[in-house]
């Protein structure tokens, strides 16, 4: 009813968290496939050097997409683990020595880290394409460590995600293997090596696919060292960076706490008003047609029916409704399924214009049947 799409969020290689409550049931995979599973630190991971893995997280995720009407999914940073180490801070293997020897084995060629992020290459790429054959409008999207590799943009320091969890975002969103990116630029505006401008105008500099590019804000940094104001500047810094036509807020718990007054802070200054999704051209470019709409007043001109439909039939994503009440326009997201408005009061309440367009599940927007009150 607001236009809203849900997307399904995985974390493909995670297999049990430390902080699971249940006993491990038998079918959980650690049981049914003990060989395929890795304990690291508290956790218990997924091989990405497992060829049956990759199977295994595609037919989870598939499952959702073909079962459920999601409108998208969408990928965690975690890929290979963020790297576990000793009390004395030595790093912690992972324990991928079976699957690597077998590779080694087999005749491959590549280095143990070229080997680790192909396996992750790999499975994105897959990933895309067999949701794009299931549901071509079902989009892909990933939320990778919001720094690449330390120096890129010149003077970012950081964990370099390419080598310690082999996340090598960049070729994804170069190579076209997802509909958005969403790199978690968590840090402040002024931090000295990680200058949240420098990163997302850096961001927009590699969108060689032209890919949806909508940065991740952490809303869950408010506290003593952040205030929602800061998250308020860094939205009006992606409005005016071009190539940036969005953001993620994370997460909705500090949304629904109002932390710092953000909730209030979004609606007054940056979303007062209803926002289409931004159209994804590469998927669909078809453009819906105009609707025919239909008007009717009862005899008192106190109630008013609007019907509409396209004039081949079917059903859109949704509905863009616009109308003018004395001079101002208020604007409705209107489930594609639903097809008349009700307006109840005086000629005063009534819309002077209403305006109705048609949008795709692609984001596609028609052309809008405009009528005018007589």
């Amino acid at each position: 009813r607001r236009g809203l799409e849900l997307h399904a969020w995985f974390n493909p290689f995670h297999a049990r968290h430390a902080a699971a409550k249940s006993p491990i049931a038998s079918t959980h995979i650690s049981k049914t496939r003990p060989d395929l599973v890795r304990k690291y630190g508290p956790l218990l991971w997924l091989d990405p050097g497992e060829p049956l893995v990759h199977d295994h997280s595609l037919r989870v995720i598939l499952d959702v997409v073909r079962r459920y009407d999601v409108d998208g999914v969408h990928l965690d940073d975690y890929f290979y683990p963020y790297p576990e180490k000793t009390a004395a801070k030595q790093v912690i293997p992972f324990p991928d020595d079976p699957s690597w020897r077998r590779y080694q084995k087999a005749g491959g060629k590549l280095t143990r880290d070229d080997w680790r992020r192909d396996n992750v290459n790999r499975f994105v790429q897959r990933l895309f394409t067999n949701v794009k054959a299931e549901k071509r409008w079902v989009k892909v999207g990933i939320s990778p460590f919001g720094i690449w590799k330390p120096g890129h943009p010149p003077g970012v320091r950081g964990m370099d995600a390419t080598q310690e969890i082999y996340a090598d975002s960049l070729k994804w969103f170069r190579a076209g293997w997802l509909d958005y990116l969403a790199p978690q630029l968590y840090w402040s505006i002024d931090a000295p090596e990680q200058s949240f401008p420098a990163l997302l105008k850096w961001w927009t500099g590699q969108n060689a696919a032209a890919r949806h590019l909508w940065p991740g804000l952490s809303a869950a940094a408010i506290g003593p060292a952040r205030n929602a104001d800061e998250i308020i500047q860094q939205l009006k810094l992606i409005r005016t960076q071009p190539g940036a036509g969005g953001s993620l807020q994370w997460s909705i718990k500090v949304l629904h706490q109002n932390r710092d007054g953000l909730a209030d802070k979004l609606v007054r200054q940056v979303f007062p008003t209803p926002a289409l999704i931004p159209a994804s051209p590469w998927l669909d470019k078809a453009v819906p047609g105009k609707p025919i709409v239909a008007f009717g007043q009862d005899a008192a001109a106190t109630t008013s029916v609007f019907r509409w439909e396209l004039p081949g039939g079917g059903a859109p994503g949704w509905w863009l409704v616009q109308m003018r009440f004395t001079g101002q326009w208020r604007t409705e997201l209107v489930p594609g399924g639903q097809a008349t408005r009700t307006l109840t009061g005086g000629n005063g309440v009534l819309p002077e214009v209403i305006a109705v367009a048609a949008v795709s599940r692609f984001g596609q927007l028609g052309s809008a049947f405009v009528a005018q009150r007589a």
